[in-house]
Parts: C-alpha cells; structure tokens; sequence
C-alpha cells in the first residue's frame, strides 16, 4: 500500500501567540506532554513496523512540535527507514535546527510559517537560510494579511532564490484583483489559495490513498472530515480505504485541497505535496 497520513496527536502548546491561531500560547500540562509523547512513539512505532507499505507522513500539531523532543527523534529516526519516502511537519521554526544533521536529508522536509509580530525577522531569515545552506528540504509561508505584506516582500528577497514562498489567504478575508496580484508577486500560486474550493460530490484521494490520524490512533479521511474509518492501531480502517467523493461544500485548506482530484495539485507539487514545494522548484 502506497499511502499518506497526516499525525495529529494531542499537543496543543505553542510558544507564538498569533491573534488568528486558537492554540496560541497555550500551556500543556505535563500530564498531557506525556500523553503527547506516549501517543506520537506509538505511531511512530507503527509507522516504523509498516515495511510491507511505501508511507510519506505529514506531522500536523495544533502547537508547536520541534520545541519537544520527541518529534525532534520521531523525524531523525523515521527519515531512516527504506519504506518512509518523506516526513515532513509544519512548524513556526522557532526551536533549534541543529538536530536535522542526524536526519536523512533525501526524506526530511520542513514547512515553515512565519510569524512577523512573533519572532525576530534576521532570526527567521537566518535559520531559513542555514537549513538550505545544509540542505535541508523546506518552504516557508505568511499568511496573507495586509499588515504582512511588507515583510513577506522582505522576506522573499532575503531568501535563497530555491526556497519557495507561499501565501495563505488569510481565513475570512476577501482580496480584491489588485490586493490578489500582490500577493501574486510574491507566490505565483497564490490563486489555488486566493478561494475555497468547492468539493461537495468531488473525487478526493482522502480516505483512498491519504489519511488522518489522531492520538488514539482514530482513523478519519482527513482533518475537516470527522467521519471515522477505524483504528490505525488494530487494522481496521485499511478495510474502509476506498475512492470517496467530498462530503463537504468547500475545501480552504491546502492540506485538504491539495489532494481533491479535480485540481492539478499533484502535477504543480510533484514530489512535494507534503512540504507544500512546488515541482522544478
């Protein structure tokens, strides 16, 4: 099996406070660091035991990971393996990077945000270009609001010309033609973010060849899906996989829309869909 899933456990920390994110500086107790712990080395446990299956894993917390050490191993250990073609997770890159030595650097990749108001820009910049300095597969995105998008300019003339830029839009914000173009400048693909993409009745390859997984191991088609397939853990979703069409209106996430088959974005992101890099990029 040939297949994709995208983690998310427990975690719900972070040390950013953005104003549009839920999860900001919030604290997670050391019981619930545990149990986040405890959760992710048994997936990783899984994942590792899984030799019959080509896995690419996409690590997705609601706080942030790479300040703990334990996704810190959980990427060096499973770059390492023959069957994982890529691990990938989504962090504000405000831990160290040093530990990405260690890793395979052929399956390790990063995506990165950057929080204007939260981090020192030079710090940002400076980490970015050391992970491509080292090698280190990665994007790094703003989300499109107005008050970023000066810094996003800085930000895409300061970064290596292979680092590739993307802008979310930002969510309940509306961009006129010229407010679009903008953007534009910056992220040639921008348009596949600029709207919600409507999936209701829609082939998708969640649930078939893409799954989420939660800290139970609760198997569901996706993160926007809540629908449950099974159990990671006891096999029973793998008798579940199968084409399913969208249940939802829209899709205005990229890691949701990315894998509907009415859009191209496998061909645009070939050999990049999990770190959000763009094919010859």
């Amino acid at each position: 099996m040939d297949l994709t899933v995208l983690y998310r456990g427990p975690l719900a920390s972070c040390d950013y406070d953005c104003p549009y994110c839920p999860f900001a500086k919030r604290r997670d107790s050391t019981e619930q660091l545990r149990a986040d712990r405890a959760a992710l080395e048994r997936f990783t446990a899984w994942a590792a035991s899984r030799t019959g299956d080509s896995l690419s894993l996409l690590f997705t917390p609601w706080g942030e990971g790479l300040v703990r050490s334990w996704y810190r191993r959980t990427l060096v250990e499973l770059s390492h393996l023959p069957h994982i073609r890529r691990v990938a997770i989504q962090t504000n890159l405000s831990g160290r990077t040093a530990w990405t030595a260690e890793a395979d650097l052929d399956t390790l990749a990063l995506w990165c945000t950057f929080h204007p108001e939260q981090t020192p820009y030079e710090r940002f910049v400076a980490k970015s270009r050391r992970l491509a300095a080292d090698g280190v597969r990665h994007s790094v995105g703003v989300v499109g609001l107005p008050q970023h998008l000066v810094a996003a300019r800085r930000l895409r003339a300061d970064l290596p010309d292979h680092v590739y830029l993307w802008i979310n839009a930002a969510e309940g914000h509306s961009y006129t033609d010229d407010e679009a173009a903008q953007w534009s400048a910056l992220d040639p693909l921008f348009s596949w973010s600029r709207h919600p993409h409507p999936s209701a009745g829609r082939p998708c390859r969640t649930g078939e060849s893409v799954i989420s997984v939660d800290g139970d191991g609760t198997v569901r088609r996706c993160h926007f899906v809540r629908e449950e397939l099974g159990n990671l853990y006891d096999g029973s979703y793998r008798g579940a996989l199968r084409p399913r069409a969208c249940p939802s209106a829209v899709c205005d996430c990229h890691i949701g829309y990315v894998h509907l088959e009415t859009l191209p974005l496998y061909d645009v992101f070939a050999g990049g869909v999990l770190e959000r890099v763009p094919a010859g990029w």
